[in-house]
């Protein structure tokens, strides 16, 4: 199973949080992948979680009172920060160099083919890793489908584009980018707010940003709580729905998709996707089959490295 050490004592270079952290922030740009779904690919989903869980009230009466060793000891920020360089750099780099948005427009199959591939295989780790599936564990993997695909073919909204609602969008997003198998990219797009959040992004238009981001803090606060909980109470029951909504992810993240596109406010949002098998092989759906191959075997190499590095260091 992809290792998720949470605790602080195990060491990661900076260079590969980066890495690690720019990998969750270009998950977080394409609609369908979690940065959670990333951060669990990477071995690194419980750590993230308790670090963003330690802001918390003995960290701020430290910040009252002062205290230098509670306000920079307690926080995880020799893992944060390198993580963190890396999704804003992501996020800035799939915005305003490459627009990976756009990317999705013109080469949906390649891009959604790798990533496909990544949560394909992280499925099967993640089923091999865990004890015998009991039917009671069974219906947590069912209830978890069955939740992500509700999810998933949720119908576009038309939503107002005024701060409180850009709060309320931060809040939905945050919780999602969170939580694997279920995308904040893809919850954006369900309140219409995809294109218009990134673009601010990109230009950094801090009327949107700012709502956006203080939307982002209170969701990060209530809900990385409360995800911790679920993990430290019910560890098996909780990851055994996670890898149900990861299945029904596969839905959305399928390259094959009759993808409809509308234009609003002068920005083109796809509305919905219709999962289609190709019929004939050209080399456009050659190269996305590749691509699922590559994020396949990608998992599966990363997996057995992590695996032989763990028994080397036991």
């Amino acid at each position: 199973m992809v290792n998720n050490n949470s605790g602080k004592a195990l060491r990661i270079s900076p260079s590969v949080l980066i890495l690690k952290g720019f990998c969750m922030g270009t998950a977080d740009v394409i609609p369908g992948v979690s940065g959670g779904t990333m951060a669990l690919i990477l071995g690194i989903y419980n750590r993230f979680i308790n670090a963003i869980k330690s802001f918390d009230l003995v960290w701020l009466r430290g910040i009252l009172r002062f205290d230098t060793r509670t306000i920079f000891g307690r926080p995880d920020f020799v893992f944060l920060i390198p993580l963190l360089t890396g999704i804003v750099a992501a996020l800035f780099f799939f915005t305003r160099i490459i627009s990976l948005p756009t990317l999705l427009e013109t080469y949906p199959e390649p891009v959604y083919g790798l990533f496909f591939g990544l949560i394909a295989g992280s499925i099967i780790i993640l089923i091999q890793g865990m004890e015998k599936l009991t039917v009671t564990g069974s219906v947590y993997l069912v209830m978890g489908t069955v939740f992500g695909l509700v999810v998933f073919n949720l119908v576009p909204m038309n939503t107002p584009e005024t701060g409180w609602f850009v709060f309320i969008s931060g809040i939905l997003a945050i919780c999602a980018m969170l939580l694997p198998g279920i995308s904040g990219s893809f919850v954006l797009l369900i309140l219409r707010k995809y294109s218009y959040v990134f673009n601010a992004i990109g230009y950094l238009d801090f009327s949107v940003l700012i709502p956006f981001i203080l939307g982002i803090v209170t969701g990060l606060v209530i809900f990385s709580r409360f995800l911790s909980w679920l993990l430290n109470k019910y560890y098996v029951q909780t990851i055994l729905a996670i890898i149900g909504m990861l299945i029904a992810s596969l839905w959305v993240i399928w390259p094959f998709q009759n993808r409809v596109y509308e234009t609003i406010n002068n920005r083109q949002q796809l509305i919905s996707t219709t999962p289609y098998f190709p019929e004939s092989f050209v080399l456009n759906i050659q190269i996305a089959l590749l691509m699922v191959i590559i994020g396949f075997t990608s998992v599966v190499v990363i997996n057995i490295i992590a695996n032989r590095i763990s028994h080397t260091e036991l």
